[in-house]
């Protein structure tokens, strides 16, 4: 009866469906309809996503494990949402004892975007003025960098400046970078070959296509779906350990 069970458990788990992987329509559906239909608030996901960000990072990066005498990390944040998210992130990892340093160049004129700038203000985390060509000075002073600059919604076929720039810097160092939902300069549905390589991958919600070939360490954040857009657009998401709103792929 035993072997029975086994075998039909066996059976069981090789019927279950593979994790989807999002195009970018996909991706943009299920946040409208987050907000549309579930009445989700743009600031409550932003926080909800920041802060599996900041997770990932513990568990990716424990405090223990950091070579640097300061535990220190430079957030990187673009103009648009995943800016935001990366706002958020820092936030959370100075609560988690890191020393977070924003560098923030473009700044957004949308209110929810200036409120996670303040948060950070008002718990002194930095904000740098440049970012150091001398890629060495960032090697040196900070352990790795987290990539919130450019998300699902931006050209990368059409990168401007500063960003640009940004990823060139980012194509040398050394230390490790950590990507928040797609890393900067990525199509949505393919990865690049001759963009930045994180070590590290945080997708949000689900993984997005250009996530099926990588091959870092990849966390999935972000434990709230309903399970009816869950059960829509078929997404098969792995059941998460305990009460973890993270787990690693």
């Amino acid at each position: 009866m035993d072997k029975m069970n086994h075998s039909s458990a066996e059976a069981e788990a090789e019927t279950i469906e593979p994790l989807r992987y999002l195009s970018k329509g996909e991706a943009a559906a299920i946040e409208t309809e987050l907000v549309r239909d579930y009445r989700f608030g743009q600031q409550q996901l932003i926080e909800i996503w920041g802060q599996a960000c900041a997770l990932a990072i513990t568990k990716a990066y424990p405090l223990g494990s950091l070579t640097k005498k300061q535990p220190t990390v430079l957030v990187i944040c673009g103009p648009d949402q995943n800016g935001s998210i990366g706002l958020v992130c820092a936030r959370h990892l100075r609560m988690f004892e890191y020393e977070p340093t924003i560098y923030h160049p473009k700044r957004s004129s949308h209110s929810l975007h200036q409120d996670f700038t303040v948060q950070c203000e008002k718990m002194d985390i930095p904000f740098l003025s440049y970012l150091p060509t001398e890629v060495q000075l960032i090697n040196d002073a900070y352990n790795l960098v987290i990539d919130a600059m450019l998300g699902p919604e931006a050209d990368c076929a059409n990168i401007k400046e500063p960003y640009s720039g940004i990823l060139v810097t980012l194509k040398q160092i050394k230390i490790p970078i950590a990507s928040v939902d797609v890393p900067s300069g990525w199509d949505v549905e393919e990865r690049s070959q001759d963009g930045i390589n994180p070590e590290v991958l945080i997708s949000l919600t689900a993984p997005k296509k250009c996530a099926t070939s990588f091959t870092g360490k990849h966390f999935l954040a972000g434990r709230f779906l309903p399970y009816d857009i869950q059960k829509k657009y078929e997404l098969n998401l792995p059941d998460f350990p305990g009460t973890d709103c993270l787990i690693e792929l």
